[in-house]
This record gives C-alpha cells, sequence and structure tokens, in this order.
C-alpha cells in the first residue's frame, strides 16, 4: 500500500503566517504538522509516499522534509498547479499510485490514533473505500455520512442545512483502485473543484463496498489559529519524552515537563510545563506558561508568554504578556513606550511590532 499526503492549497485561514510560508509546516510542540501524518503512515507500514504540493510553497515543504530517509520512508514530491480539490489530487497522483490501494492523508489534520488499526481493517475487510468518521457538534459545517445498521456509508453530504447525522469526515482515506474510476465519472463542483465527496459517493452508485470507522479521539484540523494552539496544547500534554540539553543558571526554575534543546540558556526565568523549547534559544528574566512551544534560535527577554507557538528566529524583550498567541519565523516584538499589557498575537513571518 502506497501512501498519499495533502500539503498544497493557500492556507487562507491562516494568513498573514502562511503568505509566506505552507500551513502544513507550521510547528505543533516543535515539530512541523506534516510530519506527524509522514509518522503515521511509516508507522502503519506505508513507506512509498506521495506528498501533494503547490507552487508557491512546494520548495519549502521539499526543502525541509526531504526524500523521506529520516522517517524511515521513500518520498516523491507530486506538484498540483492549482487547488482544484482533493478528488484532483488524487487524479494527478495516479502514476505514483498506479493501480494499488492507498492512504490518503490531509496534511493539516491531526488524530489522536495511528492509521494501523484502519490499514488492518481495510486489508481485512477489503472494500472500496474505507473512511474516517467522528461526531461533531456542528455538522452543518463538514462533509457528513449517512449510515445504515451494518455501518456502511449510504450517502455523503458536504456542509448540508439539514445533516443526516453528527458524523463528519476526517481527514483520513483508504481506497482501492476503483476510486480512479470514480474519480473519472465526476464533474468539478460549484466552487470549481473535485469532490472527494463525490467521488466516494460515485463508488457507492457504483455498486461498491464504503465503510466507516468511527473516530473514539481526538481530531483536529489545524487551519485555523485558535485549532493550532490547542493542537500544541494537546500534543504537549500527551508527550512522554522531554530531554533536557540546555542550562539553567540558578535563578531559573523549571517545573513539570519541559523540553529545552542543547545550547538554550535561561537566565532568571521559570517555566512551568508542559513547554518545550528548541535548540540555541537565549531566554532572559522570562516567564513561559503552560503549553507553549519555543522555536530554535528564538531570544527572550522580560516577557511573560503561554499558550503559544513561537517560531524559529523570533526575538521578544519587554513586551508584557502574551497569550493565545502565533507568532511567525524571524518576527521583533519590542516595547517602544508605554505600560505592559496582555496582547494576543496571529503573526506572520519576518513582522516587526514595537508596543
Amino acid at each position: 500500500m502506497r501512501g498519499l499526503i495533502l500539503s498544497g492549497g493557500k492556507g487562507t485561514r491562516l494568513r498573514p503566517l502562511t503568505y509566506t510560508g505552507a500551513k502544513q509546516l507550521v510547528p505543533v510542540a516543535n515539530k512541523p504538522i506534516l510530519w506527524y501524518g509522514i509518522e503515521a503512515m511509516v508507522a502503519s507500514g506505508i513507506h512509498d509516499i506521495g506528498i501533494i504540493i503547490s507552487p508557491e510553497t512546494g520548495d519549502q515543504v521539499r526543502a525541509l522534509t526531504g526524500d523521506g530517509e529520516r522517517f524511515g520512508a521513500r518520498i516523491r514530491y507530486i506538484l498540483q498547479e492549482e487547488p482544484l480539490g482533493l478528488a484532483h489530487a488524487v487524479q494527478i497522483a495516479r502514476p505514483f499510485l498506479r493501480d494499488g490501494n492507498f492512504a490518503m492523508y490531509l496534511g493539516d489534520n491531526l488524530i489522536q490514533t495511528g492509521l494501523e488499526t484502519l490499514v488492518h481493517r481495510f486489508e481485512s475487510a477489503q472494500p472500496e473505500a474505507l473512511i474516517l468518521l467522528k461526531r461533531v457538534a456542528n455538522p452543518t459545517a463538514f462533509g457528513v455520512a449517512e449510515l445504515d445498521a451494518q455501518g456502511r456509508v449510504q450517502r455523503l453530504v458536504e456542509k448540508p442545512k439539514q445533516p443526516p447525522s453528527d458524523l463528519a469526515l476526517v481527514g483520513v482515506y483508504l481506497f482501492s483502485h476503483l476510486v480512479h474510476k470514480a474519480i473519472d465519472a465526476i464533474r468539478p463542483s460549484a466552487r470549481g473543484e473535485l469532490e472527494i465527496t463525490d467521488a466516494i459517493q460515485q463508488l457507492i452508485a457504483m455498486g461498491s463496498r464504503v465503510e466507516s470507522v468511527e473516530l473514539t479521539g481526538w481530531w483536529l484540523d489545524t487551519g485555523k489559529k485558535d485549532d493550532l494552539l490547542e493542537a500544541n496544547r494537546i500534543i504537549l500534554d500527551e508527550r512522554t519524552h522531554c530531554p533536557m540539553a540546555g542550562t539553567l543558571d540558578s535563578g531559573s526554575k523549571i517545573s513539570g515537563r519541559v523540553c529545552i534543546g542543547s545550547g538554550t540558556r535561561l537566565v532568571r526565568s521559570t517555566v512551568r510545563g508542559p513547554v518545550t523549547i528548541g535548540d540555541d534559544c537565549q531566554i532572559e528574566d522570562t516567564y513561559i506558561g503552560p503549553y507553549t512551544s519555543i522555536a530554535g534560535g528564538v531570544q527572550l527577554k522580560n516577557v511573560d508568554i503561554e499558550h503559544s507557538v513561537v517560531m524559529e528566529g523570533t526575538r521578544i524583550s519587554d513586551a508584557g504578556r502574551i497569550v493565545d498567541s502565533l507568532i511567525g519565523q524571524r518576527t521583533v516584538i519590542a516595547r517602544h513606550t508605554g505600560k505592559p499589557e496582555a496582547h494576543r498575537f496571529l503573526l506572520g513571518d519576518d513582522s516587526l511590532i514595537e508596543l
């Protein structure tokens, strides 16, 4: 079985951050979101992986992720010139997928459970498609599945005004080669895209067996700031291994699960976990609170920060209190005048903020 991970699109819901980078490369617990999907596939026994990339961010994805050796995988990059839908991504990946079974994973999604159980179920039951579903409180915002008494999928409806169920489609799918025939039979939707829900519905119309598995653990679509911060919180909460390679002076204190990278130095600072701090950071007279990820090369001085993600090379000084923030690479936040207050930021790469 081969794998297909989607890492294209324009990431409009995370702008301005995604004007200069792929949303799938935004870090969660100091690891690009995309890498969680790659690791999940490798853990399930899938080692040949195709990654769909866009013209705008494809070079970044390729440069950071590489040929897959670090994951124990073989990665091929497939360019999608325009974001014409998930089914279109499958269509252009057909030379890579050939006529075999494959798993498809949306690169900005995170799920609690791995893919091993899904792959085993698919290979054992041999349906033409197996989809992952999750009960949600707001099904009108999702593609929704209607099941029969045996749990087989009868109908899919995209963002219905009157949902037939509360079972939303999670961004994980397993298909046989027949999905290519189904995609060839559908037409673009009203928004001009080849929808994967239409392709699955076409499989059903062709008499193919489409089965489902209900996800009981958490599922996060990290396409928005608050969802990404929640993903960061959950991953940090569940993380068990925290290396301590940096140094602390006698005036610094840490408590809880705290990871500190090599070359990082804390001076007169306090860190309350769960927190992860990357390599070569300089942290002085600073409080770092729970559910915060600090990437490599960051400088923090005289600031309180918690429940936030700070990306590489950022410098923050005398900025008061920062909460619930997503701060892009190489950003500079410095106090100019006035009294420190609490701030919330969504900042793209290379921003400059004077407070």
